[in-house]
């Protein structure tokens, strides 16, 4: 099975395949606890939802979902007390969950879409030049962010196990022995990583963007909202299409400014977090061999 994907969590490691999640979290007493829970798709139980654009928009939404549940399992566990046994109250309400969506997505529509549009109709640009100046600010925007968050030490361990999650699934699609070790030895890029995907969101923004010109402020916002979903599903086809051609030298080169950016958000891993890391994908191996072979989309 190597359709497989992961999310970096507070003190741990989430790993997923097409029919199962699980996250491992280094606990204050020193010991890995893990939580697994299946996944019920909609790519699984409809055709229509496994098309090409329409699968990267459902892999996205189910990514943001499980992250979210993911993360509120560590963050539970990270405020265990040592001594503490047993499983904590890991899941979160419908409520929560749905308030959390709409904070991320508010901020990153927000932030990322409309500032840039604000800022460039400040300008005296129009035209084709409107959205190419637009996007150059949306990219700088973007890395400026992550520019900013990568100095922040509380982050830096959470770094530290997003590395460690790309290295242990490099690993293992190159079929090497899950050890610490091993998975020392291997990149701490991968081309399917969302930090990529966030690049090309952007970048493929400028070429749609580019049809409506220098729109009024009300149909700025409209339009930019409106084609979040159909730029992402493209850019998902993308990076898709990379992580299945690897060996493409030519491919890679073209894609190497999204393997550059995750230099921002990636730290060199300890062996401790990556046997963290291995936990969660052998408890996700040892799921999916029990599963009927899926065609769900799994996002890195």
């Amino acid at each position: 099975m190597g359709n497989v994907g992961g999310q970096a969590v507070l003190e741990g490691v989430m790993m997923r395949g097409p029919g199962n999640w699980a996250v491992a979290v280094r606990t204050p007493s020193g010991e890995i606890a893990q939580v697994s829970r299946p996944i019920h798709s909609a790519m699984a139980r409809h055709l229509v939802f496994r098309l090409p654009l329409v699968r990267g928009v459902i892999a996205l939404g189910e990514s943001l979902a499980i992250g979210f549940r993911a993360l509120a399992i560590s963050a539970n566990y990270a405020a265990q007390e040592e001594g503490a046994e047993g499983e904590v109250d890991t899941e979160l309400s419908r409520g929560a969950l749905i308030f959390a969506f709409a904070i991320a997505i508010g901020f990153a529509v927000f932030f990322f879409k409309l500032t840039p549009g604000f800022i460039t109709e400040a300008l005296p640009v129009s035209g084709t030049w409107f959205a190419f100046v637009e996007g150059l600010i949306r990219i700088a925007l973007l890395v400026a962010y992550l520019a900013v968050i990568s100095l922040l030490p509380d982050l830096r361990r959470v770094f530290q196990y997003h590395a460690a999650e790309h290295k242990v699934i490099n690993a293992y699609e190159a079929g090497e022995q899950l050890e610490p070790e091993v998975a020392q030895r291997y990149s701490l890029i991968h081309p399917r990583c969302g930090t990529a995907f966030l690049l090309w969101v952007m970048v493929i923004a400028v070429f749609v963007y580019a049809f409506f010109g220098r729109p009024a402020i009300y149909w700025l916002v409209v339009e930019r909202t409106l084609c979040l979903l159909p730029i992402a599903g493209i850019a998902y086809e993308l990076i898709r299409f990379a992580g299945k051609h690897q060996g493409n030298r030519l491919l890679m080169k073209i894609l190497a400014p999204g393997l550059w950016l995750q230099r921002l958000t990636t730290r060199e891993p300890t062996l401790d977090q990556l046997e963290v890391s291995i936990r969660a994908l052998r408890e996700v191996l040892a799921l999916e061999g029990n599963t009927p072979e899926s065609l769900v989309e799994v996002m890195a």
